[in-house]
Formats: structure tokens, sequence, C-alpha cells
């Protein structure tokens, strides 16, 4: 904001308007003030920078409102730049470790330097460009539909900024300059013009950038996609786990991603979708040793999510499967994980590389395409009890190697396993009663221990009996270990929220869960959930607005953010087919209008050509009551004018003018044709008969005093010497 005081601003620039510069001064602040904003709302700068930029912000508002001036010397602002080179170097190798956040700390910088320093023009136009650098900076920082808001109002400050600088140049540079003016009136108007035009053009751009943003061919960029900040849940959903990862994602309910299923539109599936599958575990923490294969797109673009180097999936024979396909619109959480739904066989995307390891794992290979938007298809398995019972055979050599594995443990959790399991005579029911074991038996909570016990499952087990997912799941995987049943745990999410406005599944960082598979031969891996159901969130009044925000959200995630030429070929698809049938309804309306006109057409020559004498009196009669309505108002005026012209001292001005028309038409009659543009007086003179020419001007003298003078007794004279104009003609 300029720190200049309106006396200063005036002594300066002489010919500036005072309000100008001072609106100038106003309109300039707010835009750096929205700027600012619109980079802290992403949530992308730590606390220390909001709170010293925003104070910095707020006294110079206040310096602003209150008309005050505090401008720091030249030589301290050079003093002060060059100390911070030296501090930026250690704000980017020490402090903030990254390229992006050093260099919008020395943005920033520089931006409350220039706030109390601003003198001259090219000062003021600097602060406008760092205000653009900051919603530049906020547009890496986050794709959330908040900055859609956010740069609409910056947009406007924008408009009405650069309005009112032209304004100041152009009466800086002008030659003739006004008398300042202390009309506040004046000055109002000004500013409701301002209000009005601001809006006004903004809204035009908005328009025309839409137009150019949808129109405009897309190519794959991600230029600023490398400084974009990782999401929290990464460390859940990397190839090494520790106990108590998940229940730090579940206490936060921001927006992980949306789930689109086909045919689905009330919302009737409850999976879960599998993101790492863990094996191998050290007491404390999980993991998943297992070798990623790099798979070839196919020739369309998708990918087959095959298995090179996992035993052989069991023959889909005698076993039930549901195939579903379905849509998912990832939030920029860092993670490099496709999230899928079990027994996933194909992936579609703009992904140039992806790699699938023995656990049906699926990750992202390529950092310049970070996982946004995906499409998959998978085959959701629906084995029977009683088929799960009676599944018997030798465990692959390759599931005995990787799934049996167990750390040193706690004797009491073998025995506890035993134990629980002693009356079940096969592999299902054991997990089936270990599963009912830890969901009745234990609580859900995730209030986290402060420190992680040297044994956590057995802390778990038997002191604290209380936990979150990984806990349970962990559990259980352990105690099938010990029976000798191959298990792993699966992180992933289970299905949120059902948003009806957008038929999308709505899944929260708070569905993040762990579960457990265990292996049966013949059927493959069968999923487990041992964790009891934790409290739903109250529904309150604000749940339907949240799902109305959460539908515009997802419109600006899918069709700006991710908008690409799929999009645009989509967009492209519908407008033409819109197109399309928007000209085969209306080539139908004129056809059914037009044969409906041929049947009434036709209808009615057949009942005229029974009575053609009663039609045709009709027919006279209807085109003289159309005649009479065309020409009712000529007639009208045709009567009213005869009418005022019978009795002039009526309106003496009207009839006036009406008597003095006939007068020049009966004379032009005889040779003496008035001009437009000669005067009464004018025309009398060219009259060249001696007793015309009097009878004239007599007629003449009486029209200007009814005309002019609206005189009601000269005005009933005109009639009779219109008479004796007449007779003149006639001798």
């Amino acid at each position: 904001m300029p720190a200049m005081a309106a006396s200063q601003s005036s002594l300066a620039t002489p010919s500036i308007s005072v309000a100008i510069q001072r609106y100038f001064e106003v309109a300039l602040y707010l835009l750096v003030l929205t700027g600012f904003g619109t980079l802290a709302s992403t949530g992308g700068l730590d606390m220390v920078t909001v709170v010293v930029v925003g104070a910095a912000l707020l006294v110079r508002g206040y310096l602003l409102a209150t008309r005050r001036s505090f401008i720091i010397p030249e030589r301290w602002t050079n003093g002060l730049t060059l100390g911070y080179v030296a501090f930026y170097l250690a704000d980017y190798f020490l402090i903030s470790g990254a390229f992006l956040s050093s260099t919008v700390h020395l943005v920033l910088f520089v931006l409350v330097v220039r706030l109390f320093s601003a003198r001259r023009d090219r000062d003021f136009y600097f602060l406008a460009v760092i205000s653009f650098a900051m919603v530049l900076a906020a547009a890496i920082l986050t794709v959330d539909s908040v900055f859609l808001l956010a740069f609409a109002g910056f947009m406007l400050m924008a408009v009405g900024t650069f309005i009112l600088m032209e304004m100041r140049r152009a009466s800086a540079k002008a030659t003739v300059h006004s008398r300042e003016s202390s009309d506040t009136l004046a000055h109002r108007r000004m500013a409701f013009s301002l209000v009005g035009a601001a809006p006004l053009l903004m809204a035009l751009i908005l328009l025309g950038a839409t137009a150019i943003f949808f129109i405009l061919p897309r190519i794959s960029a991600g230029y600023f996609s490398a400084y974009a900040p990782s999401g929290e849940l990464a460390t859940g959903f990397s190839d090494r786990v520790q106990l108590g990862s998940i229940g730090q994602i579940q206490q936060s309910r921001s927006v992980v991603m949306h789930i689109q299923i086909d045919g689905d539109q009330s919302g009737n599936f409850d999976l879960k979708w599998r993101g790492v599958t863990l094996s191998a575990f050290d007491g404390r923490t999980w993991s998943n040793p297992r070798t990623k294969f790099p798979l070839r797109p196919r020739a369309d673009g998708s990918f087959a999510l095959s298995q090179p180097e996992a035993a052989p999936l069991p023959s889909q024979a005698g076993r039930s499967v549901r195939p579903i396909h379905y849509r998912v619109l990832m939030e920029p959480v860092g993670a490099s994980v496709f999230f899928l739904a079990a027994t996933p066989r194909l992936l579609q995307g703009n992904y140039r590389l992806i790699a699938i390891d023995g656990g049906d794992g699926v990750f992202d290979l390529d950092p310049e395409r970070p996982v946004s938007r995906y499409e998959a298809s998978s085959l959701i398995p629906q084995p029977k009890a009683s088929d799960l019972r009676a599944a018997a055979g030798a465990y692959p050599r390759e599931i005995v190697s990787n799934y049996l594995q167990l750390p040193g443990l706690d004797p009491r959790i073998a025995s506890l396993a035993e134990q629980l399991t002693a009356s079940a005579d096969n592999n299902y029911d054991k997990a089936v009663t270990i599963e009912s074991y830890l969901r009745t038996k234990f609580g859900y909570t995730l209030q986290l221990p402060r420190t992680v016990p040297h044994d956590p499952l057995a802390n778990f087990l038997f002191e604290r009996r209380q936990g979150h997912c990984e806990y349970f799941a962990s559990s259980m995987a352990v105690m099938l270990r010990t029976l000798g049943i191959p298990s792993r745990v699966v992180n992933g999410f289970r299905t949120g929220e059902f948003n009806d406005l957008t038929s999308q599944y709505v899944v929260r960082a708070s569905n993040a869960h762990s579960w457990v598979e265990a292996y049966f031969p013949g059927y493959g891996w069968v999923s487990f959930d041992p964790t009891p159901a934790g409290l739903e969130p109250a529904r309150t009044g604000w749940s339907r607005a949240i799902l109305y925000l959460d539908a515009m959200a997802s419109f600006w995630r899918e069709w700006v953010v991710n908008y690409d030429p799929g999009h645009q070929r989509i967009l492209g698809e519908g407008v033409t087919r819109s197109g399309r049938m928007i000209v085969y309804e209306l080539r139908t309306w004129f056809r059914r209008h037009y044969e409906a006109l041929l049947d009434s057409a036709r209808q009615a020559q057949d009942t005229m050509s029974k009575s053609p004498t009663r039609w045709s009196v009709s027919a006279l009669l209807a085109t003289g009551l159309l005649l009479l309505l065309a020409n009712a108002r000529r007639l009208w005026n045709a009567l009213r004018r005869r009418r005022l012209a019978a009795r002039p001292e009526k309106a003496p001005r009207l009839a006036a003018t009406i008597w003095y028309e006939r007068m020049t038409r009966r004379v032009a009659r005889l040779g003496w044709r008035k001009s437009p543009a000669q005067t009464p007086a004018e025309f009398v003179t060219c009259i060249e008969d001696d007793l015309m020419r009097d009878r004239v001007a007599q007629f003449t003298r009486h029209y200007e005093h009814a005309r002019f003078g609206d005189s009601a007794e000269d005005a009933s004279r005109l009639p009779e010497l219109f008479e004796e104009i007449a007779s003149v003609g006639r001798k």
C-alpha cells in the first residue's frame, strides 16, 4: 500500500485529483490484502509468516484509514534488502528447506518493506505485481474451490485498481486541469461509478476467460507440480507403516477422494478401497518388501493389472463375483498409491508409468503426473461361508514364504489364539472367531498412547484393550499366523458418505482403515474386519449444505483443475449431441405444426365449399373489421382534428396549427407553396396577388396570436378567415 499521505500526494502531483489519489491508495491496499488473503487461505504458509505479514497489513490499513503517513527512509530499505539476501540462503538451506517456501518468504518480505517505503509510481506498480505473484503462488499451493472465490475477489480489486491507475496517469499527463472540487457528492458519484463498472468488467473478463479455457486445446503441463507440498497421507500408505499412522490420519475430516460407481444412484455399495498391502511385521512396524513390477500401457492407454510374480489367481469357476466400474477423483494428498476395490483388473488414466506388487498394490511411478483422476474395473468376490469352510489343499510356496512370518511375540498371544479357536475345525471358522472376539470384547478409540509400548500388541490385547483399526487388524493377522493361516494387513479406506447430488461417495481422512486378508486355497484372499464400528458423526442442519459445497468442489476439481483433452472431448461431444437434439426437436415442432396447419386449411376449405355465400359475407365482414382495427388510431386522430377544427376555442394552440395547415394547402393549390424553411411572415411576402397576400397576412396574425399566445378569440376567427381566403381562390 502506498505510504503517502493525502497532503504529500497533492504536493508531489498537483495535477492529480485528490479523490482519484485517495481511491487509488485504497484500491491498491485492498488488492494487496486480497492477494495475501488468497495465499494464506491455501494453508501453505507457516503461522509466523501469516502473523507478521497480517500485522503489517493491519498497521498499513490503520494508517490509511486515519490518513497518517509513515515512510521508511530509502537508506534503511536498501540495508534491509541486502540483509535479507543472506537470510534467504539460510531460509532455503536450514529453515524452510524448499525453494517455493523460501521464495514466498522473500516475496512477502519485499511486500512488507515496499508497503512502508512506496514513493514513486514504479513502487505502486511493483506492489500490484507482487499481489499477482501471491495469487500465482496460491494457485500452485492449492486446488481447492475456495481459490475460485478468493481469485474472484482479487480480480474485482485488480479491475478497480487498474481503472484508477489509468485515471491517475491520464490526469498527471493532462495539459489542462480542472479546479479541484471539494464537493462530496461528486466524489461519491465517482465511487459509485467505480463500484458499478468494476464488477461488470470483472464479469466480462471471467466470461471471456471461461470461453478461452474450455475451447483452447489442452496440453499436459505440470511446470510447478514439483514444488507442490506433499500430503499427510503419504506416510500411512508407504512401503513401511508404523503402528499409529492410520490413527493419526483418522483424526482429520478433510476430503481425500470422490468415487463414482457406474449404475449406483443411491449409495448401495459398502466397499473397502485398497491402498497398500503389508506382509512383514517386526512387532511395531508393518512393511511391504515385495518387488514392484512396472506395467506397460495397452494400445488404448489402459493398464491390465496382472501379477507377474505372484501365484496365479484361483479359477473363477464356482465363485460368485460382481464386476464394477468406477471413477476416482483424488485430492492432492501426496500419496502415490491408486486406491482400488478388491481384485482390480483394469486401470485407465493419464499416466505413463505405473507398477504393481504381489499384494495387488498399484503405484504411480511418474513424478510429473501425480495420482489425481483415474477409472478402474474390479471383480468383487462374494464367496459363500460354506465354500470357505470346505476350502482345503496346500498353500502355494510363495504364500507360505511371505505371509506366515512372525517376530518375537509375547507367548500369551499364541495361547490366546489357540484358546479362542479350540472348538473350530476349519480355518474359516477360526478367522471368524478371532474377528468376532476382537469386535465384541474390545473398545474403539482414537486416543493414541503418548509413548509406544515395547510390545504394542501385547499391551493392546492384555492391558489397554482399546485402540483403533491398526491394532485390531495387526492383532488378528498375527494370531492367524500363529495358527498357520497366511494373513496380511491392508491399509486403505472405508466407503464414505454418499452425496446424492453428484452420485459420488465422499471419502474423508477419517475413513482411513486397516483390515485383514486371510488366504484360502482355491479362493485366494478373503477380507475380515475385526475393528468394531466407531461412532458416526452426528447429522446436523448443516449436513445438506456441506453436500452442496462438496458438489461444487467436486465440479471444480473435475472440470477445472483436471480439465484435459478427455474432458474437452466429452464436453465437445455433449455440446454436439445437445445441438443435434435441439435441431431435431425444432424440426419435429415445425413439422408437427405445419401438418396441423395443413389439416386446419383442409377443414376450412371443406367447410367453405359447403356454404360459399355465408363464408364470403363473413370474410368481407372480417376484412372490414381488420381494416377498421388497423386504421383505428388514424381514424381517431382524424375525428379529433375535425372536432377541434369545429371548436377552436377549446384548444387554441392545436386548432391554430390545424387551420394553418389547411390554409397553406389551399394556397398551394393556387400556386404559392410554402417552403419548410420559410417562416409564416416570409411566406406572406412571397404571395404576388395583393388581395390574397392581405388575406393570408391577416390569417397569419390571428394564427400567431392563437398558436403562441393561446388566444381563444383569435383561434375562433381562423375558420372565418379561411373561408375568405378560399373565396378569393374561387373568383
